[in-house]
C-alpha cells in the first residue's frame, strides 16, 4: 500500500510536497541506518515503500513543471 496516493499528491502545494520528501528521506535514512547496524526493523518492506513514494512524488513534481502532462 503507498504512503501517499497520486491523487493526493496532485492535490498537494510545492512548499507541501518539499517537506514530504524531506520527511520521507530522513525515516527511510532512520530505516536504513537501523537495518545496517543489526538493528530490527519494525517492517523491512517499509523502505521500499518510502523509496517508491518518493520516486511518485518526484515525477509529480516533474510533470508540474514541464507543464502538466497526462493525467491518469
Amino acid at each position: 500500500m503507498a504512503i501517499l496516493k497520486m491523487k493526493k499528491i496532485r492535490e498537494m502545494s510545492e512548499k507541501e510536497i518539499g517537506e514530504k520528501v524531506g520527511e520521507l528521506m530522513l525515516e527511510m535514512s532512520k530505516d536504513r541506518a537501523s537495518a545496517e547496524i543489526g538493528g530490527t526493523v519494525k517492517n523491512p518492506g517499509r523502505i521500499r515503500e518510502i523509496r517508491r513514494t518518493i520516486a511518485r512524488i518526484k515525477t509529480i513534481r516533474s510533470m508540474k513543471g514541464k507543464g502538466g502532462g497526462a493525467k491518469q
